[in-house]
C-alpha cells in the first residue's frame, strides 16, 4: 500500500480565528498518536491569520480514513460549526 499525503486548507471566518486555532491545536497530540500517522503538522499563514493548513502523511489511505471517523475529529467539527468559511482537502501521492 502506498503512503498518503494530505494537504488540508482551513479558512476561518475573520471573527472566529482564535476559536478555530484553539480547536485545531487540540487535534495535534491525539492525532499524532494514532496508528499510521507519520506526521501531522499545522501551519498558519503569515499574511492571513484566518488561513490554516495541515500537512499530513499517513501509512495508508485506510488508516487516514480511520482518523477521519475519529471522535476527536467529530468534536472539532461540532465546536467549529459555522466558524469555518472554507475547507479544501487534497489527497496526494509523493512522486519524487
Amino acid at each position: 500500500m502506498s503512503k498518503l499525503t494530505i494537504v488540508a486548507n482551513i479558512k476561518a471566518n475573520p471573527d472566529k480565528i482564535a476559536l478555530v486555532k484553539k480547536e485545531l491545536e487540540k487535534l495535534l497530540a491525539v492525532t499524532r498518536a494514532e496508528a499510521g500517522c507519520i506526521n501531522y503538522d499545522l501551519h498558519q499563514d503569515n499574511d492571513n491569520p484566518a488561513h490554516f493548513m495541515f500537512y499530513e502523511n499517513w501509512e495508508s489511505r485506510e488508516l487516514w480514513q480511520t482518523h477521519m471517523n475519529a471522535p476527536h475529529l467529530a468534536a472539532y467539527m461540532q465546536a467549529t460549526d459555522g466558524a469555518v468559511a472554507e475547507f479544501v482537502l487534497n489527497e496526494m501521492t509523493r512522486i519524487g
